[in-house]
């Protein structure tokens, strides 16, 4: 090697040791997200990405595309992983395809109340943190997003009823799928950000959400009734692709971790007082809540007990998971 190269060599190694420490870990972590800019997940997750710079020196920055401007879960989950995006904030079994346990919260009648899945989940979240992150996403923790309910522009009482409307169902959604096919019902699969205008053209007029979803995403509008029957329970979580997570300093990856669980904690207690509030507010703008009868609230029960039984089959659920979910809830079906 010529001299002319040695300086050259030299020069480049002199630079490289003098950059600061902060500039070589420095990372901008793309999320997205289907919450709409305003809504308190958005304001927590920005909070906590504000305090997560400030404590990292500006080393680890959080850029959002709230909204669904990314698209649905699906499309965030293939951009994540062609590295367009860096991460998501989605429904827990968006990672079915890498973690089949992530549908188990989904499952119907699950959960009696949402006291009742507060204790099971100190059993459980834990186990299912886990496992998400050893199959190759982080995450911090699971904020509710509470049960859903059938939601229509006409009364329902009946499944007779339900099989006369136009029902949507989330696009590869096993589970709702499953509940419309033994019920004899073929829905209509739209994205998430194609539903509002599918009830305003009448393409669909029955859908399953949450009361807060109802709300956050202005399909009360379009909605007259609701059967008061909570069908299953929403959770939804932050996930960082982990090869990216793992190119963060030990110190940055425990100051993210620290920050964005107890943002997910503070979610998933307001989530709890919110659901209540919406549920108020949606009887105060004329939602009408429909009761069932014991016989049809039977029928109902039974069906989830067909499907829990074909999505255990599909997934082959952890036994140890399944059972403290399900031992719980005094469910009897146990494999």
């Amino acid at each position: 090697m010529n001299i002319k190269l040695k300086k050259i060599f030299l020069l480049m190694a002199v630079l490289f040791f003098t950059i600061p420490v902060n500039i070589l870990h420095a990372k901008t972590i793309k999320i997205a997200t289907i919450s709409p800019d305003g809504t308190f997940w958005m304001q927590q997750m920005r909070a906590g990405a504000k305090e997560i710079k400030e404590q990292t020196q500006g080393r680890v920055k959080f850029k959002f595309y709230p909204g669904g401007v990314m698209g649905n879960d699906g499309n965030v989950l293939r951009k994540i992983r062609i590295g367009q995006l860096h991460g998501g904030a989605v429904t827990v079994g968006t990672v079915s395809q890498t973690t089949p346990d992530s549908t188990i919260y989904g499952l119907p009648f699950l959960f009696s109340s949402l006291d009742d899945a507060e204790v099971i989940r100190e059993t459980t979240d834990p186990m299912l943190t886990k496992q998400i992150e050893t199959d190759g996403f982080v995450t911090f923790g699971f904020a509710q997003g509470g049960f859903t309910y059938l939601m229509s522009k006409e009364k329902i009482n009946s499944f007779d009823d339900l099989r006369k409307q136009k029902s949507w169902v989330p696009e590869k959604s096993d589970v709702g799928l499953a509940v419309y096919s033994n019920v004899g019902i073929t829905p209509i699969s739209l994205p998430l950000s194609d539903v509002l205008t599918g009830l305003q053209t009448g393409l669909i007029n029955t859908v399953i959400t949450s009361p807060i979803g109802a709300l956050a995403l202005q399909w009360h509008t379009h909605v007259n009734y609701i059967v008061d029957f909570p069908l299953n329970y929403l959770a939804a979580m932050l996930i960082i692709d982990k090869k990216v997570f793992n190119k963060l300093s030990e110190t940055d990856q425990a100051i993210v971790r620290k920050v964005m669980t107890k943002v997910y904690k503070k979610i998933d207690l307001q989530n709890k007082t919110d659901n209540e509030e919406a549920r108020k507010a949606l009887i105060n703008q004329g939602v009408k809540f429909v009761k069932l009868s014991n016989k049809e609230k039977a029928g109902w029960i039974k069906l989830g007990d067909i499907v829990i039984d074909e999505m255990n089959n599909k997934y082959h659920y952890n036994k140890k998971l399944y059972k403290a979910v399900l031992n719980k809830h005094g469910v009897s079906k146990l494999h």
